[in-house]
């Protein structure tokens, strides 16, 4: 199973790449396109033989592709920051039609599966152009993803989504004593009610970047749903 490779934030993570090795290709290309051939020298060496299969020194310029970004996007893959780019520049461009066809295909659900970000950007997006509804609908899309995936924070996009703060009081219900036992006698499963905790959890840190202060209790949500290794890598510390 491929895992993400993500950078944490204050309020929740970034996508760097779908994968370890989509990232050190994309950090070689870029690092060889910009002329740093020591940096670059460094990095194949260090990726311990990973990097060579992956690209080969010059293929950038010998390609002809017009730019660093648009060669990403065609030979090594999706990511957020650099579809937002090209979004941006679009805009910048005065091409509004190509800024909203971008905007859509970034939502595209197998391109980033489980993160909001992609809807997020999409409701700026389409607020720009003054098609507030569909901004409006986006908003309240990328919200029923995990709020630690917006990229931003919670309340940037509520205010889109036009919430207000009754679905926070929902889940501060969730994660009650109160809150487990009505699940339960809802007839869920008392992994599955774990499980529920630990995100309702996680959505309430990413509120207020407060991750340290609920982590041993969301160890002890994976705990009980019977997912150790997850628990454990959840209260590691270097």
């Amino acid at each position: 199973m491929e895992m993400p490779l993500v950078e944490v934030r204050k309020y929740g993570v970034w996508l760097l790449a779908k994968n370890v090795d989509q990232y050190i290709h994309r950090v070689l290309v870029e690092e060889d396109a910009n002329g740093h051939q020591e940096k670059a020298d460094e990095l194949f060496r260090i990726s311990a033989g990973a990097g060579k299969k992956l690209y080969e020194k010059g293929d950038f310029r010998a390609s002809k592709i017009s730019s660093v970004d648009t060669y990403i996007l065609k030979k090594v893959g999706l990511f957020p920051d650099v579809l937002e780019r090209r979004i941006k520049q679009h805009f910048d461009n005065g091409d509004n039609i190509s800024a909203l066809v971008t905007g859509e295909f970034y939502t595209k659900k197998e391109h980033f599966p489980g993160f909001a970000r992609p809807f997020v950007f999409n409701a700026e997006v389409l607020l720009k152009v003054g098609r507030n509804i569909e901004a409006k609908d986006a908003a309240r899309g990328a919200l029923k993803s995990p709020w630690w995936t917006l990229g931003c924070e919670y309340h940037e996009v509520a205010n889109m989504a036009e919430w207000e703060d009754e679905q926070i009081e929902y889940i501060k219900e969730k994660v009650t004593e109160e809150g487990r036992e009505a699940d339960l006698k809802k007839g869920k499963q008392p992994a599955q009610v774990a499980l529920d905790e630990a995100a309702f959890l996680l959505d309430l840190a990413s509120i207020d970047g407060t991750w340290d202060d609920c982590a041993e209790r969301i160890a002890e949500c994976y705990k009980e749903a019977g997912l150790h290794e997850v628990a454990n890598f959840v209260v590691y510390r270097d």
